[in-house]
């Protein structure tokens, strides 16, 4: 099956986007594909390159980066949420040196999102 997983939880303060985590593994462990891992909302804090966790705490950015190489699934982030949130990249920078998106996140619309929720046969929102 085809899937697109929608996270919409901080990256911490909440279990929601730790649990979206375990369960991408799940479902590559099970070989079904993810077409996409979209963050919204305050699921943006995902991809903003300038969170350290702890050295004792589990670090979910790197986390989500390994997955995302290991498996070749595209990590989106909401443009929109992202802006408000001060999440920017070279393009929405007010200048380069202030980019403080995470590679290999990217900055997408919710066009993108809708295209790969008509083609995916299911849509998980965490």
């Amino acid at each position: 099956m085809r899937y697109v997983l929608a996270v919409r939880s901080p990256i911490y303060g909440a279990q929601g986007a730790y649990f979206a985590y375990q369960f991408a593994q799940a479902l590559v462990q099970k070989n079904h594909q993810i077409s996409q891992i979209f963050f919204f909302q305050e699921g943006v804090s995902n991809g903003n390159a300038c969170v350290s966790p702890a050295n004792d705490e589990f670090n979910l950015q790197k986390a989500w980066q390994q997955f995302s190489q290991q498996h070749q699934v595209p990590l989106h982030l909401c443009i929109a949420a992202s802006q408000r949130r001060g999440i920017v990249d070279h393009s929405t920078a007010l200048s380069p040196e202030h980019n403080n998106l995470a590679s290999p996140f990217i900055l997408a619309g919710l066009g993108e999102f809708s295209r790969a929720v008509l083609e995916a046969d299911r849509v998980i929102t965490l």
